[in-house]
């Protein structure tokens, strides 16, 4: 079952988001920083995926220059993690959109 939750890291005010899949790995990812909330990573699993399987390392490099790197490893034990809540699709979603459309103007 997927799931959309969040964590907090007070020492870098930055808030992640995860859209994690069956097996508990990060699919997507989406952090923001700051009180302004600026996002700095919105990446996709999918997309990674492509781009080491049908591009070159230059590709990857500016793909994670410009969208950041996903987590690695499963999310077991987000729920310990300060500030931690589950989030509805619609939620993760609206973050994803405003992070890609944010990162994507900055390319």
């Amino acid at each position: 079952m997927t799931t959309w939750f969040r964590t907090y890291y007070e020492d870098e005010d930055l808030w992640l988001y995860f859209e994690a899949d069956d097996e508990g790995w990060a699919a997507r990812q989406v952090e923001v920083q700051g009180q302004n909330s600026r996002p700095v990573t919105a990446v996709s699993l999918e997309e990674v995926l492509h781009l080491r399987d049908r591009d070159d390392l230059a590709a990857m490099s500016h793909y994670e220059r410009q969208f950041g790197v996903l987590a690695e490893g499963p999310m077991d034990g987000w729920r310990d993690q300060p500030q931690a809540a589950e989030i509805s699709v619609e939620e993760f979603e609206r973050l994803w959109a405003e992070a890609r459309r944010t990162l994507g103007d900055s390319a």
